[in-house]
């Protein structure tokens, strides 16, 4: 049916949400409406007030909007452009390009709005996905196909470890890449575009951003319109992807503004009751198929730095590796600031990974942990008053503390400190060196922020 027949008027608008009368025929919900000067202004149905009136939520500025705004409804939902067209571009939640260069032309178009693939058609194979971040390969290795989270207060490092691991990617990885802003700062978004500009690998990443500054409905759809181009490069170019998103938590926060807008009422802590919904329909479609992997790293913004927060809660039962980032450790000056103790992996088992990386990544834990319940005599009596053995291991799990540290690419310019990029089995071997007491006679300090164990100097 045509746009023009199905006509309607706009009875009110408060801020974003817009309630508006159709008398031919009720738009369904997730329809996209148009209304303003050149039909310029996107609304997005979110519920049926009556059988005449719908209510939605504008994705862009309601300037000019009133009481009377002739809407139109085009009939379908919401959609973005898919395809490799898309490469080295820069998109808002419309599909629409924002880095100043052409705008795209001839491109297919698909719904924002997909169902997850069947659990009988999803792949179920154990590959694990290198970083080059030895804390992470090590202790929290990441799975192929799965979702990992990055979580952390404000300030403590999310941001730098997933540029780090989009440029350790440059040359490791063969897929595409997509980076998903949601909320980002208007700052960030440009410092990243022209880093991975610098560093090469735009042509093969497409950026989608909804940023700080933009309405709730945009930061609330853009994750939705960046699942919708992965899923195209999955399922039709039969391609790896690796999704980077910044941040779930403002997806989160998105939707508690608008369903304050909408008038529901809060749940707990004063979050949108739809919350758990909300998050699995974004985090449901994040999967592998046989044709190919879409593999997630999603930053997190923990409130107050309270995991039982009911964001950070929620969040934590879809992934396959939760990447805890410590505040105490970044004011200690260990970056990245990976809390080894809190994170966890369900990729670390002896059947996958190996036995010996299984049981060092235990001994690792093991001494971190023995160390963390000495700490508290030590402050009180002294590192003289312990065994001769808890002395040992006090003074392992300090240099494993520093060899857990990494100078990173992406920070080099403000560390004067040179990148460093660690395979897996450098790592391995480089932690069960200092298990072994092999560097009993090497200080701590020669372990801080460098890349192999044969790195570490003698004093």
């Amino acid at each position: 049916m045509s746009s023009q027949l199905n006509q309607g008027t706009i009875e009110s608008v408060r801020g974003s949400v817009v309630d508006a009368c159709f008398h031919a025929r009720l738009p369904g919900i997730n329809s996209e409406l148009r209304a303003g000067s050149e039909k310029g202004i996107v609304i997005e149905v979110m519920t049926h007030l009556d059988e005449r009136t719908v209510r939605g939520i504008a994705l862009n500025v309601t300037r000019g909007l009133y009481r009377g705004t002739p809407v139109f409804d085009t009939g379908r939902p919401l959609n973005t452009p898919v395809g490799k067209k898309l490469l080295g571009r820069m998109l808002n939640v419309f599909g629409e390009t924002i880095d100043r260069k052409e705008t795209l032309s001839d491109v297919e178009m698909r719904s924002i709005h997909r169902d997850p693939v069947p659990l009988d058609q999803r792949s179920t194979s154990s590959a694990i996905f290198l970083t080059g971040i030895k804390a992470i390969d090590v202790l929290v290795p990441l799975e192929k196909g799965g979702k990992a989270g990055l979580f952390g207060g404000a300030g403590v490092g999310k941001t730098v470890v997933i540029t780090e691991i989009i440029h350790n990617m440059a040359g490791m990885y063969s897929g595409v890449g997509l980076f998903c802003g949601i909320g980002e700062r208007c700052r960030e978004a440009e410092e990243l575009y022209r880093e991975m500009a610098a560093a090469d690998v735009l042509k093969n990443t497409v950026m989608v951003f909804g940023q700080m500054n933009e309405s709730p409905g945009a930061r609330f759809r853009v994750g939705h319109t960046a699942l919708t181009i992965a899923e195209y490069f999955r399922d039709t170019e039969k391609q790896d992807v690796l999704l980077l998103i910044d941040n779930i938590f403002r997806f989160i926060q998105a939707g508690s503004e608008v369903s304050g807008l909408m008038g529901q009422l809060p749940s707990r802590v004063g979050y949108q009751p739809t919350l758990a919904t909300e998050l699995s329909e974004l985090e449901e479609r994040i999967c592998s198929t046989a044709s190919g992997a879409i593999t997630s790293v999603q930053a997190v913004y923990v409130p107050a730095d309270d995991f039982t927060d009911p964001s950070a809660v929620h969040t934590f039962t879809h992934l396959t590796a939760s990447i805890v980032l410590s505040r105490k450790r970044a004011s200690e000056g260990l970056y990245p600031a990976i809390d080894p103790l809190h994170s966890n992996s369900s990729m670390l088992m002896p059947h996958i990974v190996g036995k010996r990386h299984y049981r060092i990544a235990q001994e690792i834990r093991k001494t971190l942990a023995y160390y963390e319940d000495l700490k508290d005599i030590i402050a009180m009596l002294g590192l003289e008053e312990l065994s001769r053995d808890d002395r040992r291991i006090v003074k392992r799990a300090r240099k494993i503390e520093r060899f857990l540290t990494q100078p990173f690419f992406t920070t080099e310019q403000f560390t004067g400190m040179e990148g460093r990029r660690i395979a897996l089995e450098d790592a391995i071997s480089g932690f069960e060196r200092i298990l072994n007491d092999e560097f009993t006679d090497y200080p701590e300090k020669s372990f801080y922020m460098i890349g192999k164990a044969e790195e570490a100097k003698r004093e």
